[in-house]
């Protein structure tokens, strides 16, 4: 099944399969774990998480079973993790990325992210600082040249950000990666646009509305609910979570959705035997609505110069 999964080539040389393992908010004992094992064995090889979600370790030890058993070797896998909003000071960018390769006991990960473009004093994000994401790029470029990460990238950061970063002086790796929500009612499709120009890749998590995620609104929209989406379905004899999936990859992005459910991680990866026509592509396009699903837990920093989302 791996074979079947596209990948996207990075501006570093490197290529990043298409498709991904989301892994935020598994906090059960050997949940994730048990989930990184069965999405492996299906043919996932790009396993999503950050130092923030808690499941760094037990994604580690997962793997490392696995290949024990012979079953995948560490080159086939692409591990993405983020560092924290509390280590942007330049001078504790690389212990960040230490303390997570000792977690996920690697000796490298295939792709490191800003997480948010606004730095904190501290891990539960109390108090906002003014440290620039240009000066934590800097630093992010250190761990490419010490081979401790082999791409670097942003995630959740506008076109302004992102260009910001490629004007800076003396810039050495452009982003590989933006890491942001989409979804049918939040296309991004002008941020999309300008990485594709620019030679960023795009990865968006959350693609399904995130349901059950604590962080969610109630009144947020059931995407995997909506007429149109079950009746696009419907044509192809596919789920709305596989129209979905399918959209981004024909619009040329990578995602991760999260899952911990054996039947579900299957049918995510079942979305490469059909192809949306333009048609429903469009229709599906025609849903966006602007409609961020994933911002109240950023709203206390809408006044920071450096929050990614409109006001």
């Amino acid at each position: 099944m791996a074979d079947r999964v596209p990948s996207i080539r990075l501006n570093s040389g490197y290529d990043m399969p298409m498709l991904g393992l989301g892994t935020y908010n598994s906090f059960r004992p050997n949940e994730v774990g048990d989930a990184v094992k069965a999405a492996i064995q299906m043919g996932y090889r790009q396993i999503d998480t950050a130092w923030i979600y808690q499941t760094e370790q037990e994604i580690g030890v997962a793997i490392k079973e696995l290949i024990k058993e012979g079953k995948i070797k560490r080159e086939e896998l692409f591990i993405v993790t983020k560092i924290w909003g509390h280590c942007h000071e330049p001078d504790q960018v690389e212990p960040a990325c230490r303390k997570s390769l000792e977690a996920l006991d690697m000796d490298y990960v295939d792709l490191y992210l800003i997480h948010f473009p606004v730095a904190y004093v501290d891990k539960e994000r109390t108090k906002p600082t003014m440290t620039d994401y240009l000066d934590t790029w800097r630093a992010m470029e250190k761990l490419v040249d010490k081979g401790l990460v082999r791409s670097i990238g942003v995630s959740n950061f506008n076109a302004q950000q992102l260009d910001r970063i490629l004007k800076m002086d003396g810039l050495k790796y452009k982003p590989a990666n933006n890491q942001v929500e989409i979804t049918p009612y939040l296309a991004q499709d002008d941020l999309l646009q300008f990485s594709l120009k620019n030679g960023i890749s795009t990865t968006g998590y959350g693609p399904f509305g995130a349901p059950g995620q604590v962080y969610i609104p109630k009144d947020a929209p059931k995407f995997l609910e909506h007429p149109t989406i079950v009746d696009i379905g419907k044509k192809y004899g596919k789920s709305s979570a596989q129209v979905i999936l399918r959209w981004g990859i024909q619009r040329g992005y990578a995602l991760v959705p999260k899952s911990t459910n054996p039947s579900r991680l299957a049918q995510n990866m079942d979305i490469f035997d059909f192809e949306l026509s333009k048609e429903d592509m469009k229709a599906m396009l025609a849903l966006d609505k602007g409609y961020r699903v994933n911002h109240e837990q950023f709203l206390p920093w809408k006044d920071h110069p450096f929050y990614p989302f409109e006001k």
